[in-house]
């Protein structure tokens, strides 16, 4: 893996943010928190999960310390936790600037709960993160659609016919 695979995957996921915010920002506030079926209650509270864990895990990796996990309460608005995750994009690419290729298989270590203490390449937590944010992103389009809205396409594919265009 090379520091521009990961910039490309992360180029990805914040192109795939921008086209689900645009969406989110349709919702009425009681929409953005109201109680649906998932693993974490509401479509806010699943945002800022996603978005607390891609900024520990950078936070982990040697980027931008993020301090306790993110509380949905602090971000009463789609706007609150978009804005958020500009920031924290800001980060994400400040940190990868300084990155070489040899920097990606250097060990981290973390723990996660009370398990035992362990240590995982840089690069693979990196990656880890992003896919993380995939699979929450798919979480909020179910949602969506659970309220009604559609959350539009956000595939690769897409993103790959896009971004030579630009």
């Amino acid at each position: 893996m090379r520091v521009t695979d990961l910039e490309r995957i992360y180029d990805y996921g914040y192109w795939a943010n921008a086209r689900l915010f645009a969406v989110l920002a349709q919702l009425t506030p009681d929409e953005f928190t109201r109680p649906v079926l998932g693993s974490y209650e509401s479509i806010r509270s699943t945002l800022v999960h996603a978005l607390s864990a891609e900024w520990g895990w950078l936070d982990r990796c040697g980027g931008q310390a993020r301090g306790p996990k993110l509380d949905p309460d602090d971000y009463p608005t789609v706007e609150s936790v978009s804005d958020a995750w500009h920031r924290v994009e800001g980060y994400v690419r400040e940190f990868f600037s300084r990155l070489n290729d040899d920097d990606l298989t250097r060990g981290v270590e973390f723990t996660l709960g009370a398990s035992a203490p362990r240590s995982i390449a840089l690069g693979d937590l990196m990656q880890h993160a992003a896919i993380h944010g995939v699979h929450h992103r798919g979480q909020v389009a179910l949602l969506l659609r659970a309220l009604g809205h559609t959350p539009g396409n956000f595939d690769l594919l897409i993103y790959c016919g896009e971004s030579r265009r630009t």
